[in-house]
């Protein structure tokens, strides 16, 4: 029943589609789920009374933790207000990891803090011997003189060439911001936030579920980094429009045998086991110390897989139109 759904995006709800995927399954599952915040989604209500949204999120929180296998892990996305009812769903089925704090300021919320972050949960299936990996990112640096942003003082030397391990605290990533690296979709997220999660807690072929797929992020992100995915989706365009992109996803982020993140043709998330093996791919300053001013850059471009907003751009050209039609469903691509 699984290779049913295997590197494919079924269409339909999540909770009907879990009912065919086996338990202890998959390696990971990620979900993005609608915020009830009144979005404009095609196929789906955002606009839920509290009790109803919050039964509804236990229902496919449970049928994600069932699914994922004994050493899997359990990623949810959301604000923090729901976050915290999330808590209390998931600690009755699985172990808490980490709240990571994803830096995305929003529109201010009138007489309170200004929200600056969301927070992403990460649970394990079990207690002990989950996969989980260590990660690294680039320095930060300042724009306009490239020296890092943190003083180490008199650490320099120590210092890791590539960068640091990544925390629980995610300031590097940013929000798609730009109508034109968006698609038709009311929430979307950078695929590099996906492929951060995947190096984290998966292998090669391991399988990602994702049950909330939109316009197929977490597929894409896996398709890229040679995992395999599951994705559920409500909408038939967003089912189209991820199907399409799909088409256009290799399986290339990867330095040789070692798969890496790229974004704006760098590479920004590594894993810390994988650097031996890396470091011929890159030009590092030949005294440590000076870190703090030369940066590790890739000794060839051509290392690059093709920008996936290259193919972005490309679908822009279409434009997608659900057509609902009496006693059919299908949708039409108006060139």
């Amino acid at each position: 029943m699984l290779s049913n759904y295997i590197n494919k995006i079924s269409q339909g709800d999540c909770l009907e589609l879990f009912k065919n995927i086996p338990d202890d399954s998959v390696d990971i599952t990620f979900a993005d789920p609608p915020f009830n915040l009144k979005k404009n989604y095609n196929s789906y209500n955002d606009s839920l009374e509290l009790e109803n949204y919050l039964n509804w999120c236990e229902k496919w929180i449970f049928e994600m933790v069932r699914v994922t296998k004994p050493t899997g892990s359990i990623f949810i996305h959301n604000i923090p207000k729901w976050l915290t009812f999330f808590t209390n769903s998931l600690n009755k089925f699985a172990y808490f990891k980490h709240w990571i704090s994803w830096e995305a300021p929003t529109s201010p919320m009138g007489k309170s803090l200004q929200p600056a972050h969301y927070g992403i949960l990460f649970y394990t299936k079990k207690n002990k011997g989950s996969k989980i990996y260590e990660l690294r990112y680039p320095h930060k640096r300042d724009r306009k003189h490239g020296f890092l942003l943190k003083d180490y003082g008199g650490k320099k030397d120590g210092l890791h060439p590539f960068g640091p391990l990544i925390s629980d605290v995610w300031t590097d990533i940013h929000r798609i911001k730009h109508n034109k690296n968006r698609d038709a979709h009311p929430c979307q997220l950078p695929i590099h936030l996906l492929d951060r999660i995947i190096l984290m807690t998966t292998d090669q072929n391991d399988i990602v579920l994702d049950p909330f797929s939109g316009t197929g992020t977490t597929a894409i992100s896996a398709k890229r980094l040679g995992r395999q995915y599951i994705g559920f989706e409500m909408d038939l365009n967003y089912v189209k429009i991820s199907e399409e992109k799909l088409s256009n996803t290799k399986p290339d982020y990867k330095l040789g045998d070692i798969w890496v993140s790229f974004y704006l043709n760098k590479v920004v998330t590594i894993r810390n086991k994988d650097w031996l093996n890396l470091m011929k791919y890159f030009d590092i300053p030949v005294v440590a110390k000076n870190v703090d001013f030369e940066k590790t850059k890739l000794k060839n471009t051509s290392f690059v897989p093709d920008d996936l907003n290259n193919v972005g751009k490309k679908l822009k050209k279409k434009s997608y139109k659900a057509v609902e039609m009496e006693n059919q469903n299908m949708l039409i691509f108006n060139e």
